[in-house]
């Protein structure tokens, strides 16, 4: 920690052959956090940097690329995650290089012979049947999580902006949600919600109490603290499908919703507010008492 006070005080003249990669990291992020708005932005590369414990001490001039690779590589994680640990090692290298901490960008040139993470290819989203949702529902007291993907069947959350819904944006009294992310349109949206799930949003309140936790998921068996991430929630999410020997993907629970509202004749406006998705004649999100009446009333046409 010398060296990091040495770099508080004069960040230009600092010792570059003494500071260490975690060092670098907290300065880094010391400026970086502020700049984001969503909190999740931030537990995503905290997240990543938790993968990273094998560079924590070894100092940023010692480390080569073989390093920051095999760290990647070697991370038991999906590839989403070992794309946010390669995005955080290009943030802090361009930090460190700024700072003249360093001389070389090695993680501009990791990889060099081909990127081995590879992103799956976009397959035809399919929902969730009818059998396989009654499934969901003769399993929710039994396999851990099943409510989870319930609740994303009837609400129409993508999975990022379902696993970090908090307490305080859930009004039970008035049967709504609020919250989203990605878009304008999906930014700050209300969701109502539906009659068939209250009582499983109402259990999942209790255990948040209980936990003294702002989230309405939360996993108690986690390392790295009960809030949900994106990334324990596809696994949680796997593991349901696992247990019922289902295929879906996270993002089919949305699908699910947006299938299901089009065969019950939702309004297409409403279901619009309701995903997030943007409409040319809309030029301002503007919730009134009326707006949200007809929210609810229109989910409410979606049965079981």
């Amino acid at each position: 920690m010398i060296a990091l006070a040495e770099y508080n005080e004069n960040p230009y003249d600092i010792k570059a052959d003494s500071i260490t990669f975690s060092e670098v990291y907290e300065k880094w992020n010391e400026g970086y956090f502020p700049t984001l708005s969503n909190p999740s932005s931030i537990r995503t590369i905290t997240a990543a940097y938790a993968y990273c414990n094998g560079l924590y001490d070894m100092r940023m001039n010692d480390i080569r690329v073989s390093y920051l690779e095999s760290t990647i590589l070697n991370a038991d994680v999906g590839d989403s995650t070992k794309g946010r640990i390669k995005s955080l090692f290009n943030m802090m290298y361009k930090y460190a290089v700024a700072h003249d901490i360093v001389d070389k960008d090695h993680a501009s040139v990791m990889f060099a012979n081909g990127n081995p993470i590879k992103r799956e290819r976009t397959k035809e989203p399919i929902p969730f049947t009818d059998e396989e949702v009654q499934q969901l529902w003769n399993s929710k007291d039994s396999i851990p999580f099943t409510d989870m993907v319930l609740i994303g069947i009837y609400s129409g959350w993508r999975p990022q902006e379902l696993s970090i819904l908090q307490i305080a944006d859930i009004d039970l009294e008035s049967r709504t949600m609020k919250g989203g992310l990605k878009t304008d349109a999906g930014k700050n949206r209300i969701v109502p919600i539906h009659p068939i799930i209250k009582p499983l949003i109402e259990n999942r309140m209790k255990e948040a109490d209980t936990l003294q936790s702002e989230y309405l998921f939360n996993d108690v068996n986690g390392q790295q603290g009960t809030y949900m991430t994106y990334d324990k929630y596809r696994k949680r999410f796997q593991k349901v499908m696992d247990r019922l020997k289902m295929t879906h993907r996270p993002h089919e629970t949305r699908h699910t919703f947006i299938t299901k509202a089009k065969s019950c004749n939702v309004d297409e406006h409403i279901l619009k507010l309701i995903v997030g998705h943007s409409e040319k004649d809309i030029t301002e999100k503007v919730y009134t008492h009326r707006t949200i009446d007809q929210l609810k009333a229109e989910i409410e046409k979606i049965i079981k």
